[in-house]
């Protein structure tokens, strides 16, 4: 590439809820590029639209398909003599499509750059007042399709758990069929596991904890048994989960006073 071209390729999060999330730095980047793409496959922002977003930026965005974004020619040929922007929902490089399509571009000679904002796997503990030091791996949910069952979500619940930590249970997102996993539906995954593996890890008994609409002005942030949050209704989705390790009691406290725990089930939890 010719080292005088301008092209290059900048990835910005759009953090967590609507367009008011962008941060001063990102909208700067966006009122000085040439062309601006989005995808929404990998997170999706709740409570917004694209033409919220294009009347923010004062500037259209094009929406890519996964398949465009696996691909990417067309991004990357424009990016080799454009200013191309791609926003992303939450923070850029949480998802390892974008870490490959970073790798892709500066393998072409195209320079990159990072504009950061707020993520969902820093968002929920804060939310909850739980210590994000304290959490494992983070695990993701899917849809069951015909003989498609992973369990995979549930192995890392375990691993966490006979370590102490907690863990974080991302809720699928299918974006293109208008499909997003609810906390409720999740659990129910969760004890179809549970039941398929028997290591008693989950049930009716345990104390979880759902996170919803995390960023915008109210979000819903619960904490309580399976059984009861299984019946609560959280609103239109995006959801989350968290599934506690060992609790330090202000945690336990935190847990009571943020998210709603019972002090019976909190004092059950401090006796273990």
């Amino acid at each position: 590439m010719n080292s005088m071209s301008k092209g290059r390729l900048t990835f910005i999060g759009l953090g967590l809820y609507d367009e008011n999330d962008i941060t001063l730095k990102g909208l700067h980047e966006l009122q000085q590029c040439d062309v601006v793409y989005a995808e929404f496959y990998t997170s999706k922002l709740s409570g917004t639209t694209q033409q919220k977003i294009e009347k923010t930026i004062g500037k259209p965005v094009e929406i890519l398909s996964r398949e465009q974004i696996e691909n990417a020619a067309v991004l990357l040929d424009r990016a080799e003599s454009e200013h191309v922007v791609l926003l992303v929902g939450g923070d850029p490089m949480m998802a390892t499509t974008h870490v490959d399509l970073r790798l892709r571009a500066m393998e072409r000679g195209i320079p990159t750059s990072l504009i950061h904002n707020s993520s969902i796997v820093t968002a929920a503990p804060g939310l909850l007042g739980l210590q994000n030091y304290k959490f494992g791996r983070t695990a993701t949910l899917a849809y069951p399709e015909k003989e498609y069952f992973p369990t995979s979500p549930y192995e890392i619940i375990k691993e966490n758990r006979s370590l102490g930590l907690h863990t974080l249970v991302l809720l699928d997102i299918q974006n293109d069929r208008g499909r997003f996993m609810t906390a409720n539906e999740g659990l129910d995954l969760l004890l179809r596991m549970e039941q398929q593996i028997g290591n008693h890890i989950i049930d009716e008994t345990s104390v979880v904890c759902v996170v919803a609409h995390a960023g915008s002005l109210h979000p819903i942030v619960a904490s309580d048994t399976v059984a009861r949050l299984r019946k609560k209704d959280f609103g239109p989705p995006l959801h989350t989960l968290v599934i506690p390790g060992n609790l330090h009691f202000m945690e336990l406290q935190a847990l009571v006073v943020f998210a709603g725990l019972p002090e019976e089930t909190a004092q059950k939890l401090q006796k273990l």
